[in-house]
């Protein structure tokens, strides 16, 4: 199912882990472009469905477009005013860049598990050890309680927050 949110529980629990050093934005952010392609390609009835943005190299590619938008949204603010979302305008870039590059790979590696038609190391290979590494059922169970682990924390660190 394209844009899935069980990818996003992994991008909670390493934002709450370190919360300036990710940006679950961007984490999200690449994730959601990578199943455009799938969302395309089913659309159009095209196989495979997971193509080349499912891929290591393609969600690198995906990665560097989230960096780039950011960038740009950076600029354009700085001559307008645009409205600061999710706080998006207080990100760092390194924070963008790591939270984009986590957010595309973990999704490759996620879809490798449960997907047959991706191949993860093309063009280097048309392999893919991953798949059926974990049921199903365990990859959204775990992808389910990291997120909502991940949600506790962010929400505790809040709370704290707001009582000092």
């Amino acid at each position: 199912m394209p844009v899935t949110p069980f990818h996003f529980g992994p991008g909670a629990a390493l934002h709450a882990v370190a919360p300036g050093q990710v940006s679950f934005l961007a984490f999200c952010a690449a994730n959601v472009f990578i199943d455009c392609e799938s969302l395309y390609n089913l659309v159009q009835g095209r196989y495979p469905v997971h193509a080349f943005f499912h891929t290591y190299v393609g969600a690198t590619l995906v990665a560097l477009a989230v960096l780039l938008l950011f960038m740009a949204a950076r600029q354009l603010a700085s001559r307008m005013t645009l409205p600061d979302l999710l706080g998006w305008k207080s990100l760092s870039v390194r924070a963008v860049t790591v939270g984009a590059l986590l957010g595309a790979w973990s999704h490759v590696l996620l879809d490798s598990i449960m997907h047959a038609d991706i191949r993860p190391l093309a063009p280097f290979s048309d392999g893919n050890s991953f798949l059926h590494f974990v049921s199903v059922d365990m990859l959204h169970g775990t992808c389910l309680v990291l997120g909502v682990l991940g949600m506790l924390v962010v929400l505790l660190r809040f709370i704290r927050r707001g009582n000092t």
